[in-house]
């Protein structure tokens, strides 16, 4: 995740992922929306790239979430881009025992 508060006027931050197949990539987004819809009664403003599955954006106005194939972030390498923005360190958060139990 990308911390770009002060960096950039279209969003707030970057949360960057990957998968390596494209079943995987949909499986992400898949998840991503269902876990903000019913936890946090968010949805996305707009989501591109869900067809051809390669690059997914999922735009929640102050975040947006980037689902790659592995080639293609490769390829577009954001986090160069945007290399000024600091890292928003997310290993402390671990799935609960209620996580375990719902796919």
């Amino acid at each position: 995740m990308l911390d770009l508060r002060g960096r950039s006027d279209v969003t707030d931050y970057f949360l960057i992922c990957h998968a390596n197949s494209d079943r995987q990539v949909l499986a992400i987004v898949d998840g991503i929306e269902e876990r903000l819809a019913r936890d946090l009664d968010r949805r996305p403003s707009h989501v591109e790239g869900r067809r051809a599955a390669q690059w997914v954006l999922m735009d929640y106005v102050d975040f947006i979430v980037h689902v790659f194939r592995d080639e293609r972030r490769q390829f577009y390498r954001l986090e160069r881009l945007w290399g000024d923005a600091p890292a928003v360190d997310l290993s402390h958060l671990t799935p609960t025992a209620r996580d375990a139990g719902s796919s």
